[in-house]
């Protein structure tokens, strides 16, 4: 697919470290989604955060995952059997379930391709290019999708804020800055990151919408920089496609492997 360049960008530099951003003062736009935690922010990396999860983020839970059952392995038991019994009938935990069931026995290629026919599948005939046509890539279209990113993603990711960031020597708020991303806090799993929410998410916005995306994951306290924007690397260029497993976490970890093996395949 052809990608639709908006600025250029020096990718040896696309890591966590070197994004340029100022965080919204207190009170800003930062969504909570629900946290159950006391102290009202994401629990400290190695435990879980609780949420109390609403009719709005239950219903994007269940849309998606119905949506991504017929891609999936057979359940022994689990969400698969839920299905039946009405509306409303998935939480994180059996959302999670459905995705580890997708990538059994697929490529990393053919999960990408899941994901990008799921999110297809959710949109009316002739919506991406509607969405060409409203949001050019320009720094408005940039900024106005990062401050819809921040209340329609927070089910799937968690708490956000927008961010200013630095592309190319342009300074705009462009930026989201995912705190603890709740996706990757529940499946443990480097590859499940990398495969159905990062790569493909980046490829729609950039290939289907033609609004270029960036995603750059920070494996080591479990946060994310979304800047919209940026046009994103080569896998092959891009830091996490050496990214080893979280051994300790991951049920799929491969301990002897310097790289996770769903990002090899």
């Amino acid at each position: 697919m052809v990608v639709l360049s908006f600025q250029t960008v020096q990718f040896p530099q696309l890591d966590h470290h070197s994004l340029q951003r100022r965080r919204q003062s207190r009170g800003g736009n930062i969504i909570r989604c629900g946290i159950a935690e006391p102290s009202g922010e994401p629990a400290p990396l190695g435990q879980k955060t609780k949420y109390n999860d609403g009719f709005f983020e239950k219903a994007f839970m269940t849309l998606f995952a119905r949506k991504m059952e017929k891609f999936a392995a057979s359940s022994k038991g689990g969400a698969e059997g839920k299905k039946a019994k009405g509306w409303l009938v998935y939480d994180y935990e059996s959302f999670v379930d459905v995705s580890k069931r997708v990538i059994q026995g697929r490529s990393r290629m053919q999960q990408q391709q899941v994901v990008r026919e799921v999110l297809l599948s959710m949109l009316p005939p002739g919506a991406p290019a509607q969405f060409r046509k409203l949001f050019p890539p320009t720094k408005w279209a940039a900024e106005f999708n990062a401050s819809l990113t921040v209340p329609f993603f927070h089910w799937l990711v968690g708490p956000s804020e927008v961010v200013e960031v630095e592309i190319n020597g342009v300074k705009q708020r462009s930026g989201v800055h995912i705190k603890k991303c709740r996706y990757l806090e529940n499946s443990g799993c480097v590859g499940m990151c990398v495969n159905m929410c990062k790569i493909p998410t980046q490829d729609f916005f950039t290939n289907e919408f033609g609004l270029p995306l960036t995603m750059i994951p920070n494996f080591e306290d479990m946060s994310c920089e979304m800047v919209y924007g940026q046009v994103p690397p080569p896998f092959e260029e891009d830091p996490v496609s050496n990214q080893p497993c979280y051994a300790e976490i991951c049920s799929l970890a491969n301990p002897n492997s310097s790289v996770c093996p769903k990002l090899q395949a």
